[in-house]
């Protein structure tokens, strides 16, 4: 669930940071979510994946940041797929909504603080090393820092298509390259085959995501 505000500078968007002991993204800011459990699913809609995803990710705004989002704003904004070399994979859909009205107020269990936070200071730190991200949570703020504000954000998201990522892993030198769709090398996971690019770059001077028009 990415949660949107109009702050005094402009977008910002709720970040949740995760216990640093669990095993799964521990330690890591992230947006409000958790797995689809059995009641989630829509009795109206039974298999419906989709629209349990969307359920789950109202739950989990309730259970860990203590907002109650109306499953009518949320619009469908990403959907990614992990690496086949990630231990545990989940595929995981991605919702944007205006924040509703309230105090955030953290279940202090798997989560731990939280912040409102302008999407480009958010990349800023974790290259300074003060927060850790995942790849999806850094691609999808970088989107988000192109938005001034919600009423934007919403206009655009609700205009477009999902995106389907769908991770590889390849390797050039001491840094990390996610290969995506588009991108010359993603089918045979080689980030050097010349021709288009979709990648993010990971490297120890920071992460750079590169994007042919």
């Amino acid at each position: 669930m990415i949660l949107v505000r109009d702050g005094a500078n402009g977008l910002e968007v709720l970040a949740l940071r995760r216990d640093s002991k669990l095993s799964f993204a521990g330690g890591m800011w992230v947006f409000p979510g958790g797995r689809i459990d059995p009641e989630d699913e829509d009795p109206a809609a039974p298999g419906d994946v989709g629209r349990a995803a969307r359920r789950a990710a109202v739950r989990e705004a309730a259970e860990e940041a203590g907002l109650v989002v109306d499953h009518e704003s949320l619009l469908w904004f990403s959907h990614w797929t992990p690496p086949p070399i990630s231990p545990k994979r989940f595929a995981t859909w991605f919702f944007l909504a205006p924040a509703p009205t309230g105090d955030v107020v953290v279940d202090d269990g798997e989560i731990r603080d939280h912040q409102w936070v302008d999407p480009a200071e958010a990349l800023r730190r974790r290259d300074a090393g003060e927060i850790e991200l995942s790849p999806p949570t850094w691609i999808t703020l970088s989107q988000l820092a192109a938005f001034d504000s919600v009423a934007e954000a919403v206009d655009t998201v609700a205009a477009w298509e999902p995106e389907f990522f769908a991770t590889r892993i390849a390797v050039v030198g001491d840094a990390l390259v996610a290969l995506y769709h588009g991108d010359a090398g993603y089918d045979r996971t080689d980030a050097s085959v010349p021709g288009p690019r979709h990648r993010l770059w990971m490297t120890n001077d920071g992460w750079r995501y590169e994007r042919s028009t």
